[in-house]
C-alpha cells in the first residue's frame, strides 16, 4: 500500500531524513520507533505532502505521491493524525470532526461516518458540543484520530499517538487502533520514541515478534 524508498528530507542544509525505506503492506500496522529528533515526524510530513522531499520515492496504492499537494494524498485514501494534535481549539468537538471530511460531499455518506466514528469513541460523542481546547489530552487525541478517519482513509498515518498521555489512556489508545485496523482494514503507520536510533536513518527492523529479542532493542529500553 505504501512504500517509501530512500527518502530524504533536507531544512537547508541539515539532513532530517537520511535515505529511510519503509514498506506497509495493505492491513498492515507498522511502528518507527526512534528518540525525539531523530527524523520521525519529517518522514511522516514527506509522504502526507506537508514538506516536498529532497530526495527518494513516496508511492501510495501504486503511485508516487512524492509532488503531491497534501489534499489530492487525503483525497486518494492517505490521513494523518498530526504529532501535537492540531485541533482547532475553539470549535466544538463535531466541528472539528466535520472539518477531517472537508473534501467529501456526500453529505448523507458524511452524517453515517460522524456516526462510525462517535460510537467507537464514546467520551467524544458525550462531549459533542464542548470546544476541542477544553478537553483533557487523551480525549483530543481520540478527537485527532476521529478526524482523520472522518476522510474515510485506507491508511492512516499517527504521529505519536501516546505522547504525554498517562499509561491507561495509552493502552485504551492502543486498543482503539488496533481495533480500526481491524474492523474497517485500515493500515496503520505510527511513530512513536523511546528507542536508541541513528538520527535520520533506519538502523534496525523486522516483526513486532522478531525485534522482542534483539538485543539492540533490550538494550534501547532495558539498558542492556
Amino acid at each position: 500500500m505504501l512504500e517509501l524508498t530512500d527518502l530524504r528530507v533536507h531544512y537547508g542544509n541539515v539532513a532530517a531524513v537520511d535515505g529511510v525505506s519503509v514498506t506497509v503492506e495493505a492491513g498492515e500496522i507498522v511502528a518507527i520507533i526512534g528518540p525525539n529528533g531523530a527524523g520521525k515526524t519529517s518522514a511522516l510530513r514527506a509522504l502526507s505532502g506537508l514538506v516536498r522531499p529532497s530526495g527518494g520515492r513516496v508511492v501510495f496504492r501504486g503511485t508516487d505521491i512524492s509532488r503531491w499537494r497534501p489534499h489530492r494524498i487525503v483525497a486518494l485514501g492517505l490521513s494523518h493524525a498530526p504529532e501535537g494534535r492540531r485541533l482547532f481549539p475553539q470549535m466544538s468537538v463535531l466541528e472539528n470532526l466535520r472539518m477531517g471530511a472537508y473534501r467529501r460531499r456526500d453529505r448523507q455518506a458524511i452524517t453515517r461516518s460522524l456516526g462510525e466514528v462517535l460510537e467507537r469513541f464514546p467520551r467524544l460523542a458525550e462531549r459533542r458540543h464542548q470546544r476541542a481546547g477544553t478537553l483533557s489530552g487523551g480525549e483530543q487525541q481520540m478527537l485527532t484520530i476521529g478526524r482523520a478517519l472522518m476522510s474515510e482513509p485506507t491508511m492512516l498515518v499517527l504521529d505519536e499517538p501516546s505522547f504525554g498521555l498517562a499509561p491507561l489512556i495509552v493502552r485504551e489508545i492502543r486498543t482503539i487502533v488496533q481495533s480500526i485496523n481491524r474492523d474497517r482494514k485500515v493500515a496503520v503507520l505510527l511513530v512513536e520514541q523511546n528507542a536508541r536510533m541513528e538520527t535520520g536513518r533506519i538502523v534496525l527492523s523486522g516483526s513486532a515478534a522478531a525485534l522482542r529479542e534483539s538485543p539492540h532493542v533490550r538494550a534501547a529500553y532495558l539498558g542492556g
